[in-house]
């Protein structure tokens, strides 16, 4: 900074979201003897309240745009034709106050760098993602078709086929088309687009944005391209092999083939550790503790695995997913990065009414159960030990509902060990009944567990039956004395849904329309 110019304040970047019919739960304000578009009127438990939005805050920009010397009809009808999701800059009132009074230009963005990360209805929140979409051709067709729209740069996706070959790849309505099989589009016109899909022949990889993620990076400033995607919906999967080595080592041999780059799985003993973590011959060995090693000499490669000691954790694809991601010219390390950040620790410490981790329940009489309780329907209580790549399942929910569900659990990996299984349905974290706990709060106690969890689940039709007869799930409900073991560590994978860790917020009847007020000399707008 040139001296003697002041330092001005740090702006707050807040990102607000709502569902249809909801409002953001609070008042644009101008004020009589106050500067600034306010923040008044916080609905309790609303969006902005939940974001950390104060009673006296200034916004200054919206969705990227400077505000604050905007009329303030123009501030509102921004937030309004933002759709489901706004983007703010806030500067708390003392702070606001404190930069007019010396003189500090609050339009230049190098005066008042901003916070950290963006917050999210109460959390810090993660940058939203764009799709990898691989499509191969039915005889029906891809079940799409592409439009550009007039004043709008860019093609987008439309006429999406329910149950079609797009839709079951991730496609959207409306999604804006970024790149065609690893080649950027944006400066296409419709009809070169169209050409490059039709060259593609029967397979297709797409890379797409909706609508909030465009906004997103386009507020940022920031090139769109593969490696900000998410690989959820590609067909295959890179696969993580975790293993101790045995008496005779890890089971396998490392090859190197001057005719072909990389690093290759050769032979593998039979019940070695490598095989049973799933090697496979001629997978390309990608990342060693995920850190790639396509630069690394084969000797380095080798020297790397031998400092790791007894244990070592290997990212791999067979020559298919290999394929598959150069074809979308993405690195197969997305998919490690997606797992290992899906429950990834929040940013700011636990509140200290975090859950504790109860002790495992030991053996317990079991009480009476009604007779109609068949010994076919039994919960399962599921001990899983962390590693560098975690617990190995994602857990579905619902933001804002109850109700908790095991998904994607990974073979081999720790919860897959412990018996987890997909569709299960979570009932307790760590001795805590967590039915009626949305989805956030589940999130926030598997966070606080460290690096043992401990869940009591029931497979669907188990938890219905129960349910039906009145009867209260809990470990007591096991036949037989079971008292979780430790499994193997394995992979870790957590649903990306989750995003906040805030307590529990009781739903309240919002008025879905915005509405306006005015008087002696103030103005306000309800949003």
């Amino acid at each position: 900074m040139p001296p003697g110019k002041m330092a001005g304040p740090k702006p707050r970047v807040i990102v607000l979201t709502k569902h249809q019919g909801q409002s953001f739960g609070f008042f644009l304000r101008v004020e009589q003897g106050e500067e600034g578009h306010l923040i008044r009127a916080l609905e309790m438990g609303g969006p902005a309240e939940l974001a950390g939005l104060k009673d006296g805050d200034r916004i200054i920009r919206v969705n990227g745009t400077f505000v604050d010397n905007m009329e303030h009809s123009k501030v509102a009808d921004l937030v309004r034709k933002s759709g489901m999701t706004v983007t703010f800059h806030v500067l708390g009132e003392e702070a606001y106050n404190q930069a007019k009074a010396n003189g500090i230009n609050l339009a230049d963005p190098q005066a008042h760098p901003t916070q950290g990360q963006p917050t999210m209805n109460g959390v810090s929140a993660p940058a939203p993602k764009l799709r990898l979409c691989f499509l191969q051709k039915s005889s029906a067709g891809f079940g799409f078709s592409m439009k550009s729209n007039r004043g709008d740069q860019g093609i987008f996706m439309m006429d999406i086929i329910a149950g079609g070959i797009a839709d079951k790849a991730g496609v959207k309505e409306g999604d804006r088309v970024v790149e065609i099989n690893g080649e950027n589009v944006e400066g296409a016109t419709h009809d070169q687009t169209v050409e490059k899909v039709k060259a593609s022949g029967n397979s297709i990889m797409f890379l797409l944005a909706d609508e909030d993620t465009d906004k997103y990076y386009k507020n940022k400033r920031i090139k769109l391209g593969a490696g900000l995607a998410t690989v959820k919906h590609l067909p295959q999967k890179p696969r993580i092999a975790e293993m101790t080595k045995g008496p005779s080592g890890y089971g396998y041999f490392l090859k190197a083939d001057p005719k072909m780059p990389g690093h290759y799985v050769g032979e593998i003993d039979r019940g070695s550790p490598a095989e049973r973590a799933g090697l496979k011959e001629k997978d390309r060995v990608v990342a060693v503790e995920g850190e790639e090693v396509d630069d690394c000499a084969h000797e380095e490669l080798v020297d790397k695995i031998r400092q790791l000691g007894s244990r070592c954790c290997l990212l791999v694809v067979d020559a298919e997913t290999d394929k598959l991601y150069k074809m979308g010219a993405a690195s197969p390390l997305l998919y490690w990065e997606e797992i290992r950040g899906s429950l990834s620790k929040p940013s700011q410490p636990a509140p200290e009414s975090s859950p504790v981790p109860a002790p495992i329940p030991g053996p317990i009489p079991i009480p009476a159960v009604p007779a109609a309780v068949e010994e076919s329907y039994k919960p399962k209580l599921c001990r899983l030990e962390k590693t560098a790549a975690g617990y190995g399942f994602h857990l579905n929910g619902i933001q804002g509902v109850y109700g908790q569900y095991i998904k994607e659990v990974v073979k081999g990996g720790a919860a897959d060990r412990a018996g987890l299984e997909d569709d299960d349905i979570v009932v307790e974290v760590n001795g805590v009944n967590v039915e009626t706990s949305m989805h956030e709060e589940v999130v926030q106690m598997i966070r606080s567990s460290g690096d043992t969890l401990v869940l009591l689940v029931a497979e669907k039709a188990a938890y219905d039956y129960f349910k039906a007869r009145g009867v209260t799930i809990t470990p007591q409900l096991l036949a037989t004395e079971q008292t979780p073991e430790p499994c193997t560590p394995a992979i870790t994978q957590e649903e990306q849904t989750q995003r906040s860790a805030t307590p529990p917020v009781y739903p309240r009847a919002r008025t879905p329309s915005v509405s306006s007020t005015s008087s002696s000399g103030s103005e306000d707008v309800r949003l």
